[in-house]
């Protein structure tokens, strides 16, 4: 008799109905990639953008091409997960309708970007269907993923943030010149983001108020709410974290730089993934050593305000007389090897396989650790 295999059954989920789709699938591709096969199997599950679960074997593809980016396809089977908290197994509807089953899931581990992947929807069902899952609960993932109430967070833990303010579609609609007004009491130049998306998509920098309609129409076409910021002057510096929420302590990374050299006016979504000479990424970066203690503490304070577990990127500028100002926290950054995630935490001394076996212990840990509910 074939002993059990009594490994940790390990899903990895991607793709997913967001803009991001295509760069969950590359994030997604390096976690798979990383994880170690003595100590877990893995189930490479993707989720096309109309929401079908279903196995990917040719994971390792994917890669961000500009002329052919990934995408989930719909291939006639799907993936039924088990909503009762029962501990059942996944169950795979064949293209022919027979039904296999795939195991008990020990363990998700989602690369979800963006909507219903990043913002506390999936969580949800983790939480119903009671299985363990790498990173933030339901409600650090939707108050991170809400650029509005994001702010107001981190404001509320006494931490500086960005000036802002929230337009939705119904007051530009309605009455645009006083949503002009309070924007431009902000001052030109401003950047205009839909406030639940990510990966920079939707996202115009405007010079005057003869600019916003144009931007408000692209922000629109991703969220219904939308929020805009002043121009902040000062560097872009990134700090990782990794810690739990029940057992260990957050402790930050080394630090990341990102500077945008080429054409691009701001680090968008094509500078970030599709024009690489476009950017520099620089880590460590090269910081005044009790500024970057700041940038650290910041990130740490961030992490701890929202309940976070598992990860977050923090996002700080540092202005020139050394302020650090919080952008924003990331609870499900990018992955892929070459993110500015991995890079810090192996700057710290943290290889990228390592990374993902915390991860997903954490997630195993911190279940049993937390208290009935």
């Amino acid at each position: 008799m074939t002993p059990a295999d009594t490994r940790p059954l390990v899903a990895v989920l991607f793709g997913g109905r967001t803009p991001e789709h295509s760069v969950s699938c590359v994030t997604a591709a390096g976690v798979l990639a990383a994880v170690d096969p003595q100590k877990y199997r893995v189930l490479p599950i993707g989720i096309t953008r109309q929401g079908t679960w279903r196995l990917v074997e040719d994971w390792q593809d994917m890669r961000f091409d500009p002329d052919a980016m990934p995408e989930v396809v719909d291939d006639g089977t799907e993936i039924l997960p088990p909503v009762a908290a029962t501990g059942s197994p996944l169950l795979q509807r064949g293209a022919d309708g027979a039904f296999t089953e795939l195991g008990t899931v020990d363990v998700y581990f989602p690369m979800l970007h963006g909507p219903f992947g990043e913002d506390g929807t999936i969580q949800g069902f983790f939480e119903i269907s009671d299985t363990p899952y790498v990173g933030s609960g339901v409600f650090a993932s939707a108050a991170s993923m809400d650029k509005h109430f994001m702010k107001i967070v981190l404001r509320a833990a006494g931490l500086p943030v960005c000036p802002w303010e929230k337009v939705t579609d119904r007051e530009w609609r309605e009455d645009a010149a006083v949503a002009t007004e309070r924007i431009s009491a902000l001052g030109y130049p401003v950047f205009v983001k839909p406030a639940r998306a990510g990966s920079s998509v939707g996202v115009s920098k405007v010079a005057d108020p003869a600019g916003l309609d144009a931007a408000f129409a692209e922000a629109f076409a991703h969220d219904h709410k939308v929020i805009v910021e002043p121009m902040v002057t000062g560097r872009e510096i990134e700090c990782g974290v990794l810690g739990s929420l029940h057992r260990d302590a957050p402790r930050a990374s080394e630090l990341g730089e990102i500077t945008v050299v080429g054409d691009h006016e701001f680090y968008d979504f094509e500078a970030k993934y599709l024009d690489g000479d476009s950017v520099v990424l620089t880590c460590p970066a090269e910081l005044d050593a009790a500024v970057g203690d700041r940038v650290r503490e910041a990130a740490v304070r961030a992490f701890e305000a929202f309940d976070c577990t598992g990860l977050a990127r923090v996002d700080t500028f540092v202005t020139p007389d050394g302020e650090v100002v919080i952008n924003e926290i990331n609870t499900l950054p990018g992955m892929t090897p070459s993110s500015m995630f991995p890079r810090m935490w192996r700057a710290s001394g943290m290889e990228y396989p390592a990374v993902v076996d915390e991860l997903i212990r954490t997630a195993l840990e911190d279940v049993p650790a937390a208290p009935a509910g």
